[in-house]
């Protein structure tokens, strides 16, 4: 298995993951369930974990494909851009999470302001969550790309290969 082979299995579940996380929290709150709310938690963190693990086979992926025909540097460019920020949103998400966690521990009455701002932020982020998704399946998937055409993709391999 390769780094791009990697890199495919493990990015479907910071998007998936997420999204999941995001519907299962707003179940929890609905219904006051703190278990419901605890797998929110769980899977955010989870989400997180593999945020990080899709940014560290994302360079090698990078590496296997910029020179092949019709991929292009500024398309990759693009989806690292937004990975990166889906990364940091990951993260604060996970993080957020094991702060819940502990203070549904203790018991602390702001456990539940920080379920608001997790969900907030979750919904908030499925903006950058789904340019990221779209912008990797872009990569390889030249027919979904909204300016699809042979010339700009030969084009865009040509003007990488002349810096």
């Amino acid at each position: 298995m390769n780094e791009a082979h990697l890199h495919m299995v493990v990015n479907h579940f910071p998007i998936i993951g997420t999204i999941l996380a995001i519907g299962i929290l707003i179940a929890g709150l609905l219904s006051k369930n703190r278990s419901i709310i605890n797998t929110s938690y769980v899977l955010f963190v989870i989400g997180a974990i593999f945020g990080i693990l899709s940014m560290n086979t994302g360079e090698g992926a990078e590496e296997l494909v910029e020179d092949m025909p019709g991929i292009g540097w500024k398309i990759i460019h693009e989806h690292e851009e937004l990975a990166e920020k889906m990364a940091l949103l990951l993260d604060i998400l996970g993080v957020l999470s094991l702060v819940g966690f502990y203070l549904q521990y203790k018991k602390n009455a702001k456990e539940k302001l920080v379920s608001y701002i997790i969900l907030l932020i979750g919904i908030a982020s499925l903006f950058v969550i789904q340019k990221v998704g779209t912008s990797g399946g872009e990569i390889r998937h030249t027919e979904i790309r909204k300016d699809f055409s042979n010339t700009t993709i030969e084009k865009e391999t040509s003007d990488h290969e002349e810096k």
